[in-house]
This record gives structure tokens, C-alpha cells and sequence, in this order.
């Protein structure tokens, strides 16, 4: 497992300087996808907050993590504390709760952060096959976000394709793409630039939040393929041009 050492060197190969960075907030910490982000996170040395309804249960979770990670910058909070702790929070609940989730937080979230929107409409939750999705009136679940938070909060749309399984595993190596959906670039940049902290994840920009209504539909593909092929596979695009798209 790297450690300090390795981080270092990360860093000098042109990623953030963790120690630089403010805490990342993961409101649904405590789900397969936030504490596996939490993982990748707390490994390249980046501060991390988990939210969840229990601020008992986040700080269960945030012990998991500086076990898998002894030197680990990681805390468990009630969400909606959570979300105030950092300028970029990653939403990374199940559909259905995403409506209850972004009720609670009406009060936390403040104009000038950025939702990074995580959850799918698979139809799993109603009690469906998680390879099948649902309508959403607004055309994507992004879009359904960004007509509930609060005016001035920026949602963007991410991390749709990208294997909790894998990314709890630190011996895992990724080599995948993560498709970033959002309508102003800058906005697209400073989220990929967390992404991107994780070895083997590339941000891509794959335009305005709109097309999030088509990213998402990735997923239930996804677990279909992976089912049958009994792996946790992703996505990667070919032909991209390389070096750093986003300055």
C-alpha cells in the first residue's frame, strides 16, 4: 500500500498537493460507493469528511477507512454538517433516497459549492432489476438535482461507471475513464481534479449536464456486463489527445 513516500511522488508527476487541499465531503459515506472513494481519497492523501443520518454511523465508516488506511485524514459526521465542510460535495446515495438526501441539505448547502451528483435511476429501487433504469421527469437524476439544491449550488454529474468493489480494494489497479457532465467547464475542472487524484481515473468532459441523462444510463449496462463476465469492468475512451485538457 503506498504511503507517504508514495504520495509524494504522485504529487511531483503533477497531481494536487493534498496537503493544500480542503476536506472532500461524501454525503452517503457510509454506502459501497462514498467509502470506497474514501478509500482512493484517503490514499492519496487528501482530507475526507463521510456524511450519513447518523453522525455515530459516519464515524463507524470513517474508522473503517484509517484502518485500511493508518494515516488516513478522515472523520464521520451527521450529513448536513458534513456538507458545510468543504466547497465540493460528492453525493453518493442510492436514487431513492437522493430526493430525501437533498431536502435535509437545503439548509447546509451554500451558493458557490458544487454537487457532484453520483446516484443513477436503476430500477432497483422500486424493487426492480438493477439493469433496467427509470424515467426521471427532468430527464436524468443530475437534472432532478439540480432543481432541488438550493440557488447558487452548481450540480455536476460523475463517477457513474466506476466500480465500488474495485475501488474499496487499494490492491486493485484502475485503468478507466469517468465521463463528467456539468455546463461550465471551470466548474467540470475542479471536480476532475479531485478525480483525477485517484491513480488510474481520467475526468472527462462529456459536455453539458444534459448528457447526464445519457451517462447514467451507462450503469445499468455495466452491471449487465459485469454479471455476465463475473468482473467489475469500466469504461475507457480511445483517441483522446493526451496531457491536461481541463487548464
Amino acid at each position: 500500500m503506498p504511503g507517504a513516500a508514495g504520495r509524494a511522488r504522485r504529487f511531483s508527476e503533477g497531481h494536487l498537493d493534498c496537503a493544500a487541499l480542503e476536506p472532500i465531503p461524501i454525503i452517503g459515506g457510509t454506502g459501497a460507493l462514498g467509502a470506497g472513494l474514501a478509500r482512493r481519497w484517503a490514499e492519496a492523501g487528501a482530507p475526507v469528511v463521510l456524511g450519513s443520518r447518523s453522525a455515530e454511523r459516519a464515524e463507524e465508516a470513517a474508522a473503517k477507512v484509517r484502518e485500511a488506511v493508518p494515516d488516513a485524514d478522515v472523520t464521520g459526521l451527521e450529513n448536513a454538517e458534513a456538507a458545510t465542510k468543504g466547497g465540493i460535495v460528492f453525493l453518493t446515495v442510492p436514487f431513492r433516497a437522493q430526493s430525501e438526501n437533498l431536502n435535509n441539505l437545503r439548509e447546509a448547502l451554500q451558493p458557490g459549492q458544487i454537487l457532484v451528483d453520483c446516484t443513477v435511476p436503476l430500477a432497483a429501487a422500486v424493487s426492480g432489476k438493477a439493469t433496467r433504469s427509470l424515467g426521471v421527469w427532468q430527464g436524468s437524476a443530475a437534472q432532478q438535482a439540480q432543481e432541488m439544491v438550493p440557488d447558487g449550488v452548481t450540480v455536476i454529474s460523475a463517477l457513474h461507471t466506476v466500480g465500488a468493489p474495485t475501488l474499496a480494494d487499494l490492491d486493485a489497479e484502475l485503468g478507466e475513464d469517468i465521463l463528467v457532465c456539468g455546463d461550465k467547464k471551470a466548474d467540470k475542472a475542479r471536480v476532475a481534479r479531485l478525480i483525477e487524484l485517484i491513480p488510474g481515473l481520467r475526468a472527462v468532459n462529456a459536455g453539458a449536464l444534459e448528457m447526464a441523462r445519457i451517462v447514467e444510463q451507462l450503469t445499468p449496462m455495466l452491471i449487465s456486463v459485469n454479471t455476465r463476465y463475473k468482473v467489475h469492468a469500466g469504461i475507457r475512451l480511445t483517441g483522446l489527445p493526451d496531457g491536461d485538457h481541463w487548464s
